[in-house]
């Protein structure tokens, strides 16, 4: 009888350590606020003021499954799926991607390896360093509010399908990553190709941070661009480019940090795109965008944080369009001011005042899914846009 009693309790503890050393988390958020915007498209093609239920304000929402199960000798096996959707409407959200948006797990679906000792190895649809980085500029505090001026340098989150990511282990603050996302087209290996590196080292108070990514063009179809996110916008790149020339190049450098109660950040990022065509057979050309940022995240007090942040953003065109000149200089400022309150760890309060204003073609040459308040679209005239948003984001 004691012999049995003391196998029972052997199982009971072998069991017990086998279930500790697997796991699944179930998490997710929702951000879903008010915004009243002035200058706003129509689709007669006039402009004028909108106020929307709007999902996403700062962070698009999210419903996710991470798990990890510990394979011994410091190896794990882990996972990540998550799905986008819009609160207001329950529909799929893939967020800032146009390939594959609708679908189930849009945000990330991933499986791979981690090890203390010789970092993380993951393989499917993701993001790259760009969007890690996101986290120490402007787009941690105000999201989407700077969208426009983030329009083009993946901070906001831009995924690469087809992708596998490497990621070192930590070395004292520093971390690297490396991304190739394989175009997967018979007989060329550079069709939808794309691949990015950089580095971010944080400790103390300090953060800093470099980070490139480059895409190739692939065969369009009902889902976007083959590979890799090569489209800038809600457009893949087709017409006048063709399968393997470079679609994108972008880079970003910056660093954050915390002095006392404040943190200070700042950041440049330069990209560049080839002319193309829509699928809509609207046309754009060649650019250059630079972006320039500065801002704060004071906390008053521990749940109450004042928000400041400033994009200086010149655009410069490769090519003529309708009245838009080759080499036009085209110009962005936005200033954004904000408050943000934790009523818990989870659930937070937000406001945010933004203004831009756009000249000299800037928003005109970009395609019309990435700017909400584009009005200056005779090329040289000048547009302001306000506005102002109220919200909650709740996660758990």
């Amino acid at each position: 009888m004691k012999k049995s009693l003391i196998a029972l309790a052997v199982l009971g503890a072998v069991a017990g350590a086998a279930q500790a050393q697997s796991s699944v988390t179930i998490y997710g958020l929702i951000d879903e606020g008010v915004t009243y915007s002035t200058n706003v498209n129509t689709a007669g093609g006039a402009h004028g003021s909108a106020v929307q239920l709007t999902s996403g304000v700062i962070q698009g929402s999210r419903l996710g499954f991470k798990g990890v199960e510990d394979l011994g000798g410091g190896l794990k096996a882990v996972f990540n799926l998550e799905a986008g959707f819009k609160a207001n409407t329950g529909a799929l959200n893939g967020g800032n991607s146009n390939n594959n948006s609708n679908g189930l797990f849009n945000r990330k679906s991933v499986v791979g390896l981690s090890s203390d000792t010789a970092g993380t190895v993951l393989l499917g649809r993701q993001t790259d360093l760009l969007d890690d980085i996101g986290s120490y500029t402007a787009v941690k505090d105000f999201g989407n509010v700077v969208g426009q001026a983030h329009a083009l340098d993946r901070t906001e989150g831009v995924r690469t399908q087809n992708s596998i990511r490497y990621n070192s282990p930590n070395f004292s603050g520093f971390t690297a990553s490396a991304i190739y996302g394989f175009g997967g087209e018979a007989g060329s290996n550079t069709s939808g190709q794309s691949y990015g590196l950089g580095g971010i080292y944080a400790n103390g108070p300090l953060a800093a941070f470099v980070s490139y990514y480059q895409s190739r063009v692939g065969t369009a179809n009902a889902t976007g661009v083959t590979g890799s996110d090569a489209g800038i916008g809600n457009y893949p790149l087709v017409g006048l480019l063709q399968d393997g020339n470079t679609a994108l190049k972008t880079g970003t450098i910056g660093a954050s940090y915390q002095a006392g109660p404040a943190r200070l950040y700042g950041s440049w990022s330069r990209s560049s795109t080839q002319s193309f065509t829509t699928e809509a057979n609207a046309y754009y050309p060649r650019i250059k965008l630079d972006t320039f940022e500065l801002g704060t995240d004071y906390a008053l007090t521990a749940p109450l944080h004042l928000l400041a942040s400033v994009q200086y953003g010149q655009l410069t065109t490769g090519d003529a369009i309708g009245s838009i000149p080759k080499d036009a200089k085209g110009k962005l400022i936005q200033l954004n001011l904000g408050t943000d309150y934790w009523l818990s760890k989870r659930t937070d309060v937000y406001g945010f005042l933004s203004y831009s204003q756009t000249k000299n073609g800037y928003a005109a040459v970009l395609p019309s899914g990435i700017f909400n308040n584009a009005g200056d679209v005779n090329g040289q005239d000048q547009a302001n846009s306000t506005s102002l948003s109220v919200g909650i984001r709740h996660k758990f």
